[in-house]
């Protein structure tokens, strides 16, 4: 298996690629804003996705997006085809798409908005911390992009200010090592903003008590 940047000679691959990511938002019951496989040629054509592959079977994908003129990235759309899953290729795919992001877009400030637990851990583990929605792009385009989850609602009654998702910045000028102790924290906080979005009060009350002993 190989994990590599994306070129125009993977377009074949943009339709299972978007088919791959709408399946797993199914099965799962999130919302994910939804792309054509035009969008992600487009991706390949500029060099700004990887892709990996197992010979000639598609295995996995992420790509970047520029938003306020360059000064924020968003790698977007992590995604295993099912055959592969549970085997840390998305955690490669991530470190992979995200130094490419470091090397192509130096100054530039990387963020991420998801749900998913693994990706936040993932996101922590490359440096990035916890933030509120006006800490990222202002680039309606961005948020345009979401009115094809089923959360958009959220979004628009908070006046953009928070949805389902958490935001997760990684800012280069601010960046500092951190010890494995302090990722952990991150994430325990980050694991405790879900429990309490996500589990019953009473469940969220024992679930705290336990990991309190």
């Amino acid at each position: 298996m190989e994990i590599i940047i994306a070129d125009k000679s993977h377009a074949i691959y943009a339709k299972i690629i978007c088919k791959t990511i709408a399946d797993s938002a199914n099965v799962r019951g999130t919302g994910i804003a939804k792309r054509t496989p035009e969008y992600i040629i487009q991706r390949m054509n500029n060099s700004n996705a990887v892709i990996a592959l197992d010979k000639n079977k598609f295995v996995g994908f992420c790509y970047i997006e520029k938003w306020d003129h360059g000064k924020f990235v968003a790698n977007s759309g992590l995604i295993v085809h099912p055959d592969y899953r549970g085997r840390g290729i998305a955690k490669l795919i991530k470190e992979k798409v995200f130094k490419h992001s470091r090397a192509k877009f130096p100054e530039a400030k990387v963020f991420s908005i998801t749900t998913g637990l693994p990706v936040m851990k993932m996101n922590s583990d490359l440096g990035y911390k916890p933030v509120t929605f006006s800490e990222l792009t202002k680039d309606q385009s961005f948020w345009k992009g979401c009115q094809t989850c089923k959360n958009y609602d959220v979004l628009q009654r908070t006046s953009q200010s928070m949805c389902l998702c958490t935001g997760m910045l990684f800012d280069p000028n601010l960046m500092k090592q951190r010890s494995k102790k302090t990722k952990m924290k991150v994430f325990q906080r980050l694991k405790q903003i879900k429990q309490t979005l996500f589990l019953p009060k009473d469940l969220y009350k024992d679930t705290k008590k336990n990991n309190n002993k």
